[in-house]
């Protein structure tokens, strides 16, 4: 059977500022890959429990799946007890990773071995690495098997720049996504602010935005159905 890892930060706050897990970025795509028939897993730095940005449960942001997945005893029963990163041997566990977002992920994905790892480990297999929004924060630390930077002349996308001023999260993020890809050579491309944007470049699928999770699901469908 097919098995696609869905990885979620285990980070509940940003140099003090609260947040953890943008919860649409996980079900969403939770319910996508679900419904074409795949395993599921959840995986987190830490294991276990895994923190929702309170925010992602406001008024225009709590979408059906979202809602759906919050009263899914399955689906939160994964989210509660979720596998450590570190347990995984990603060189024969997945088919796919789909990294989400949420600002926690600004916190323990940015520079996380054992993330970078697993990240190099599924690309240099030829298997497929997706991320959206801020799940992206976690290509800047990795390579390709060449020592090259993993997104240097691909396709890519991410949190735009323009999104993260709008947030007003500009001085506690590690780095700002958009130009950090492409300062290290991403050939970055962007829909208009809080639109559905998701790039692919071979087995590298990333999405822009939280908008943009379930399109990006549905690609990574579409590859390994290929």
């Amino acid at each position: 059977m097919t098995k696609v890892i869905l990885i979620v930060t285990s980070a509940a706050e940003l140099k003090g500022h609260k947040t953890g897990l943008w919860i649409e970025e996980l079900a969403a795509p939770y319910y996508e890959f679900k419904k074409a028939g795949y395993e599921v897993e959840i995986a987190s730095p830490e294991g276990g429990a895994v923190p929702i940005d309170a925010a992602s449960l406001g008024e225009g942001f709590f979408t059906e799946p979202a809602k759906k997945f919050m009263h899914d005893a399955e689906a939160i029963g994964m989210l509660s007890h979720s596998t450590k990163l570190a347990s995984i041997d990603f060189s024969t566990a997945a088919d796919a990773i789909f990294i989400c977002g949420g600002h926690g992920t600004c916190t323990d994905f940015a520079d996380n071995g054992v993330l970078k790892a697993a990240i190099e480990t599924m690309y240099s297999s030829d298997k497929i690495v997706s991320a959206v929004c801020h799940g992206p924060v976690s290509l800047p630390q990795c390579n390709k098997p060449d020592g090259t930077p993993l997104v240097k002349d691909k396709v890519v996308t991410g949190f735009k720049d323009s999104e993260e001023l709008a947030v007003q999260l500009e001085k506690l993020v590690p780095f700002m996504l958009e130009t950090k890809l492409k300062e290290l050579g991403g050939k970055y491309e962007s829909a208009d602010d809080w639109n559905s944007k998701v790039c692919v470049d071979g087995k590298l699928v990333t999405g822009q935005n939280p908008q943009s999770s379930e399109a990006c699901a549905a690609v990574v469908i579409g590859i390994l159905s290929a």
